[in-house]
Order: C-alpha cells, then sequence, then structure tokens
C-alpha cells in the first residue's frame, strides 16, 4: 500500500480547524484522506469539531451538548466559517474521511448516517475509546475501524484485536520500534500522528509505517521523497 497522508481536521495548520473551508483545501492539497471529529448536539445532531467545547474555536462559549445546532450555527468558527454538520462535509468533499468519535451515542448517530448514505467504503471511524469502535463494528457491518492512543504500550495492539479495529492511530513522539513490530505481527496497520516536521516525517518513513496524519499539506508533497 502506497504511504498515505491524512489532513488534521481539514489542514487546520493553514486553515482554521473542522470548517469546510479546511477541509476543502485538504481536498484541493491532494492530501489522501482527511480527519474530523465528530460530537451531538443538545437536539442530537452530528456536528464537526474537536473539543467537546466551543470555547478554544469559535467566538462562543459552553459545551457543545448544551447547544441546539442552532445555537452552534450562530457562532464564528473562525474566518467567518460556521460549525458544520457531518453530512455538510459529505457533500462538500469526495475524498474519504476518518471520522473520529468520542463516546457510543456518537457511534449510534454516526451508524445511522453510514447506513442512510452507504458509507462503509468511503469512512474510517476512529476513536480513543474501545467500547466507541465495538458498537460501531456492531451496528455496521463491514465497517473499517481505528483505535487512537496517545499514551500507549504494546498493550494497545491486544486492545485493537479485541474491538476488531485494523489500524492503529498512534501519538509518534511515544511510538517505539517494540510497538510497531508488535502490530506487524498482528497484521494491523500504523498511522502515526501528528507529523508535521522533516524529523517527525523521517521517522514514520524508517519506521515503515503506512501514513501520517499532518497539519500541513506540505508533507504530502516531501513525504514520498523521505527514507
Amino acid at each position: 500500500m502506497n504511504f498515505l497522508t491524512i489532513g488534521h481536521r481539514g489542514i487546520m495548520g493553514v486553515e482554521p480547524e473542522n470548517t469546510l473551508r479546511s477541509f476543502v483545501a485538504a481536498q484541493q492539497a491532494g492530501l489522501d484522506l482527511i480527519e474530523l471529529d465528530l460530537h451531538l448536539s443538545k437536539d442530537g445532531a452530528l456536528v464537526v469539531m474537536h473539543d467537546a467545547d466551543v470555547d478554544r474555536t469559535t467566538d462562543g462559549t459552553g459545551a457543545i451538548a448544551d447547544k441546539t445546532l442552532a445555537e452552534l450555527r450562530a457562532l464564528d468558527a473562525g474566518r467567518g466559517e460556521r460549525i458544520p454538520t457531518f453530512e455538510e462535509v459529505l457533500d462538500a468533499v469526495k475524498a474519504p474521511l476518518q471520522a473520529e468519535i468520542k463516546d457510543v451515542a456518537a457511534a449510534r448517530a454516526l451508524a445511522e448516517v453510514m447506513h442512510h448514505r452507504d458509507l462503509v467504503s468511503r469512512v474510517e471511524v476512529l476513536s480513543f475509546h474501545d467500547e466507541a469502535l465495538a458498537e460501531t463494528s456492531r451496528l455496521v457491518p463491514g465497517v473499517r475501524t481505528a483505535l487512537v492512543a496517545s499514551r500507549y504500550g504494546t498493550d494497545v495492539v491486544q486492545r485493537a484485536i479485541a474491538v476488531g479495529a485494523a489500524t492503529l492511530v498512534l501519538n509518534i513522539r511515544r511510538l517505539t520500534l517494540e510497538v510497531v513490530e508488535h502490530a506487524r505481527k498482528a497484521d494491523l496497520r500504523i498511522i502515526g500522528w501528528v507529523v508535521n516536521t522533516q524529523d517527525h516525517l523521517r521517522l514514520v518513513r524508517a519506521l515503515e509505517l503506512d501514513g501520517a496524519t499532518t497539519d500541513y499539506p506540505e508533507i504530502k508533497r516531501t513525504g514520498r521523497f523521505t527514507a
């Protein structure tokens, strides 16, 4: 498989993260996949934002779960962008997506959209939370899932196997050859995140990972020449 470059929340190093503007820019830059994050609004809408609250990335304050979609839409998510719904992203770009979910409730809402729009081949579901991945696999037969981990040891491999994930998305600052070898023995793919420098890129290429999640589109252009 070719080395994959994945746009982190679009290309958040260049454009406001998790906005349509960022996703369109990531697609135009030629990144292979686009990663985004999902939360549920108070009225059950599947909205695209990383944090559980709106404080960091918008001009508002408070938890997403305490706001209706209409209230969220009134906020500025950067450069005049609005918080998009997941379905708006599906319509705005054609690229394959990695959708990160934070809990079982989001897994259930995402499963409904995946069934309705036949997204098994287009959307890979990511999570730090084992139970969210297990629920996704139960609800969406054939779905591709990936376990994300920031602080981990070789135990992350067994966690992935237990929930049926085929891929590990791992913090490169903690990645070791031992973890990579364990994952390869289990036939797991490995994506490194976040890869924003040439040193990070050299590391993921030296470890022969399957791809890199990046904030910057330049990684796509330089990745093929880095060994």
